[in-house]
């Protein structure tokens, strides 16, 4: 076989672009060049396996090395790609056993991935604190919070699992307290994990509301539901730093009702520090790729960057937003699975868009379920060139008669010049996240919040009631819009 389609990473889009490429491509070759030993795997389940609710890692792995071997994909473990030279379209690849060499490419996809940032916190070689972005991190996490003497190695049940950092954890006393440094989506998760887990959680943000791109009610009810299930939450109140050389003894915060420095300290056995990402594009270093938002590699429609015959897909490459029309930065798994898969067809011979992004997306917190699209904060509206109009209304999530119905939350948010729904949040805790699906579909296709208003959604008591929470946030905000 000849013509080698080269990727480099080997999870969500990767795998999919290669699997894509293979089937409609047979005659070519597909290598997979993978750093670590970890592939396909279910980044979002992390938490759920801390907590315990997923029984063994293994269930979090989409796809084994043998089965990826079956699709006819040459799959390399421990090689990592440390430089492109897009003129000589090779890739400069170094392996686990110090060798290196040049790979010829006819066409390559760049699907590295993003890596947790920690900000000013190093958590490196300081026992019981922690980052969650990879999957021996969970392991390690699980091992670190239960008793010595009643972990479960088996739990681990994965070959690639650094096990030497399992068996460290496992061996160490079982922490009582916690600190999560971070309210997004890992930090609400891994709040619910470790209370699961028995532990006295306290959750810091440095912003003013949980969940800060979901918008402020989101926030505000995911908060009371933390607290009531125990979860001491700190909103405006940053972490200035970790205490403790070997292990975590302490963690030392921001708050204006402490000592003349304006500092306290809360002892911890525990932090994990969830306070973002960034893309994996360093070996694009010296190229001349463009880069956008968050320094993640630019693409067009068809997942190709600046460079001839590079794609880039997944947490280190930009998307068109639905809403806006401009390349943004979301790092969410559709669209690092539909990318990948678009662009295994492009490279095919099948040219196939990754399609637009509209940073969908949905958390749970206990009982308490989220969702967001669009653009939520009128910051980001006006920053797109929106003149933002919002209403929140709290509706009904079945018929008020009907056993289960709860108060749901929607906030939509419209421009005001054009009528248009631009984003929109819900929260409650009665089948609340599934509904942003709706607003999801109304700003792919563009549509008015009257348009939104005189959706023909379905009603039965059961489900919902005759007016949709969303229709009757519709209703409220085009009101709105007729008084304006």
């Amino acid at each position: 076989m000849s013509d080698p389609f080269v990727v480099v990473g080997a999870d969500a889009a990767g795998l999919s672009a290669a699997s894509k490429f293979r089937r409609e491509a047979p005659d070519r070759e597909v290598v997979v060049f993978e750093m670590g030993r970890w592939i396909s795997f279910a980044y979002c389940g992390m938490p759920y396996f801390v907590e315990g609710r997923v029984e063994r890692m293994s269930d979090l792995l989409s796809l084994s090395p043998s089965e990826v071997d079956e699709r006819g994909i040459d799959l390399r473990r421990g090689h990592e790609v440390v430089g492109v030279d897009p003129d000589a379209k090779t890739v400069a690849v170094e392996t686990a056993e110090g060798d290196s060499f040049e790979q010829p490419y006819s066409d390559l996809l760049v699907a590295t991935g993003g890596r947790a940032t920690t900000g000013p916190f190093d958590v490196r070689g300081v026992d019981g604190a922690f980052t969650l972005h990879d999957m021996d991190a969970a392991a390690a996490i699980d091992a670190y919070v239960a008793e010595p003497e009643a972990y479960d190695p088996a739990r681990a049940d994965v070959s690639a699992v650094d096990r030497e950092r399992v068996e460290r954890n496992a061996a160490m006393p079982a922490p009582e307290t916690a600190a999560i440094v971070g309210g997004g989506y890992v930090g609400v998760e891994m709040a619910e994990a470790l209370v699961g887990r028995g532990l006295d959680v306290h959750l810091f943000h440095r912003s003013g509301h949980l969940l800060s791109d979901f918008g402020e009610a989101v926030g505000e009810r995911v908060a009371d539901e933390l607290d009531a299930k125990g979860v001491t939450v700190r909103t405006d109140t940053p972490v200035e730093a970790l205490v403790g050389d070997d292990r975590i003894e302490a963690i030392r915060f921001a708050d204006g009702d402490a000592d003349d420095e304006g500092a306290e300290t809360l002892p911890v056995d525990l932090a994990v520090v969830g306070v973002g990402i960034q893309p994996n594009t360093e070996l694009l270093d010296g190229t001349g790729v463009e880069l956008g938002e968050g320094g993640a590699a630019l693409t067009d429609e068809h997942g190709r960057t600046s460079l001839p015959d590079v794609y880039a897909a997944g947490d280190c490459a930009t998307a068109f937003h639905a809403v806006t029309g401009e390349p943004a930065w979301m790092p969410l798994g559709l669209t690092a699975n539909r990318a990948g898969r678009a662009i295994g067809a492009t490279v095919a011979g099948d040219p196939s868009p990754v399609g637009d992004i509209a940073g969908t997306a949905v958390v749970k917190a206990f009982d308490m379920e989220a969702g967001r699209v669009g653009l939520v904060g009128d910051d980001a509206a006006r920053e797109a060139g929106f003149d933002p109009v919002r209403e929140t209304v709290t509706a009904g999530s079945r018929s008020g008669y009907y056993p289960g119905a709860a108060e749901t939350d929607v906030t939509l948010v419209a421009d005001r010049d054009s009528g248009r729904l631009i984003g929109g949040s819900i929260v409650g805790p009665d089948r609340a996240a599934i509904r942003i699906d709706t607003l999801a579909t109304a700003l792919e296709a563009d549509m008015t919040v009257p348009e939104v208003e005189r959706l023909d959604l379905a009603y039965a008591p059961p489900f919902s009631p005759v007016w949709d929470p969303i229709l009757v946030a519709a209703k409220v905000l085009n009101g709105t819009l007729d008084e304006a």
